[in-house]
């Protein structure tokens, strides 16, 4: 890659992330720590002192930026159909079954939280269960949209509220895992000596519907590198869409890491595959192959086709099916599954895991890069009911200008019109 390539293309984003090379992408050696920047590099300097919405202002100028969010915004205006393989909706997919009633410990916790705020802030937080503000989250570190409450604004009852919201609708590894990227997003905020943009409070709080064990209701919270979408209907709770992210994930003993057994289980499964099955599953030998057709690497979600605003993305089936893996490879593969569905509570991640058992024979396993840990990987598992992806990204606050899997992203979505649980709201109706 020449320098003319490497090109910066708003201060935080370069062109290195999306151009092909012919070289493998490796693995570093050392530790994200290699890639901080200065306090007073020019990339994080002119930041400090701003707070978070005279950072997004700043950060939405650029040309590249604005026209991101042109994008952007066509797509969250576009009706809501959900993610397909093909561009038509499977409607034997979903199944809500016999409905019952919604969990008692969430009403509780939601009823609680609107106990803290004033009648101003239970305007601003509580909107309709059908408004169209589900689909406006979001996962960089600048606002796009102004969704509810924003946690760092809140009295501390009221952000200690909003936890133990969480924490009642989340297993207790799942919550764990939220809180952690909330932690991590509050330690890049500290690497970069910028607290007041990145911090574990960095984010929206909304209610949609009235909390009731009858009716249907959800939550969702939102920000840097962590978005949950969270619905009650008919005794089932869904959470999707789900981005998660990390940057650094791997946090040099500082903070647990953040998706270490999920890449172990896909590294696991990825060198078990026999050279037939490794033909079918790798679709590309790396992350950044010159063999990727155009628009297949995007500037800020680079290979993660799940993303924000991507509620009605087709989505082709790549790799290799689950009906041509051996029954240790397929038990691997429902370890990851099980990982992706993890926010769930016990009783409600076995439902969702009889959705992917179900269609499991059409699940397929793509994956991007070498097979044996040694480069960093894009994993996609996609069927008609589940599509997760865990994508290794080049730095955005860290100075990595290719990928590395110190900073992570994966998604969660499910097919076929279920996201925000918008499937079973149409069967419960």
């Amino acid at each position: 890659m020449t320098m003319q390539q490497d090109r910066d293309l708003d201060g935080s984003f370069s062109t290195a992330r999306v151009t092909a090379r012919e070289e493998a992408v490796t693995i570093a050696d050392g530790t994200y720590r290699d890639f901080l920047y200065d306090l007073d590099d020019a990339k994080l300097a002119p930041w400090r002192g701003l707070g978070y919405e005279e950072f997004s202002r700043r950060k939405r100028e650029p040309d590249f930026v604005q026209a991101l969010l042109g994008d952007w915004q066509e797509l969250y205006e576009e009706p809501f159909v959900g993610v397909t393989a093909g561009g038509h909706v499977r409607e034997d997919v979903w199944r809500l079954g016999e409905a019952g009633p919604n969990p008692a410990a969430p009403v509780a916790a939601a009823r609680a939280l609107l106990d803290t705020l004033g009648a101003t802030e239970r305007a601003g937080i509580a909107l309709p269960l059908d408004a169209p503000q589900w689909r406006a989250w979001s996962n960089p570190e600048f606002v796009i949209h102004r969704v509810g409450l924003r946690m760092e604004e809140m009295t501390e009852p009221a952000v200690e509220a909003v936890l133990a919201l969480m924490e009642a609708s989340l297993s207790a590894p799942g919550y764990a895992r939220a809180r952690e990227a909330m932690g991590l997003n509050g330690y890049l905020g500290d690497l970069t000596g910028l607290p007041a943009l990145m911090n574990d409070r960095s984010y929206w709080i909304a209610l949609y519907g009235s909390p009731s064990e009858d009716d249907a209701w959800g939550w969702q919270v939102f920000g840097h590198h962590l978005a949950l979408n969270v619905v009650f209907v008919g005794g089932r709770e869904v959470i999707a869409p789900v981005f998660i992210g990390a940057e650094p994930a791997l946090s040099d003993g500082a903070h647990p890491p953040l998706f270490e057994d999920r890449e172990a289980l896909a590294v696991e499964l990825a060198t078990s595959l026999t050279e037939a099955q490794r033909r079918e599953a790798v679709v590309f030998a790396s992350v950044l192959d010159p063999a990727m057709p155009e628009g297949r690497l995007h500037p800020a979600d680079e290979r993660h086709v799940a993303g924000a605003f991507r509620d009605n993305r087709v989505v082709p089936y790549e790799g290799i099916r689950a009906d041509r893996l051996t029954t240790g490879q397929r038990a691997l593969l429902r370890g990851i599954v099980e990982d992706f569905l993890l926010l769930l509570p016990d009783r409600q991640r076995a439902l969702a895991l009889e959705d992917v058992e179900r269609h499991l024979s059409e699940t397929h396993v793509a994956w991007y890069g070498a097979t044996d840990g040694s480069q960093p990987f894009y994993l996609r598992i996609h069927g008609p009911s589940f599509l997760g992806e865990l994508d290794h990204h080049a730095g955005v606050w860290l100075s990595n200008r290719v990928p590395q899997r110190f900073h992570v992203h994966t998604t969660l979505r499910l097919p076929n019109g279920n996201d925000y649980g918008k499937a079973f709201l149409r069967q419960a109706r």
